[in-house]
């Protein structure tokens, strides 16, 4: 529950930087990134919020779906935070271009195993 917590508070401040400070520092392109990360990160925070608190009641099978959800939301939505940023950080961050599908990818997954707990249990 402390990682969802975690998400969750970083998602509500990474969008406030987003909306104020970055505003006035990416481009309309990057900023849109931007927030494309802070929504999926924040969206998959509730989720994991919702499942850890209500694991009892899940297939124990439950916690791959967790720990998918935990290293997508790393790898999508921490990969575009830091490439939107590149510019404005001086250097090249190009080699986490291919981080972000397969973060995406891995946020797939975690919905279609948690589908499939869910189905299974009833």
């Amino acid at each position: 529950m402390n990682i969802a917590i975690f998400f969750a508070v970083t998602a509500v401040a990474l969008g406030a930087l987003g909306a104020h400070a970055l505003k006035e520092i990416l481009t309309e392109n990057q900023l849109h990134s931007f927030e494309t990360g802070v929504r999926y990160q924040f969206f998959h925070a509730l989720a994991i919020l919702f499942l850890a608190l209500n694991t009892e009641k899940f297939n124990p099978k439950l916690n791959r779906s967790l720990y998918l959800m935990t290293t997508g939301i790393c790898c999508f939505s921490f990969s575009i935070y830091l490439l939107s940023l590149q510019g404005f950080l001086g250097f090249s961050l190009s080699f986490l271009g291919p981080i972000t599908p397969i973060g995406g990818l891995l946020l797939i997954s975690a919905w279609i195993m948690l589908f499939f707990s869910i189905k299974k249990q009833g």
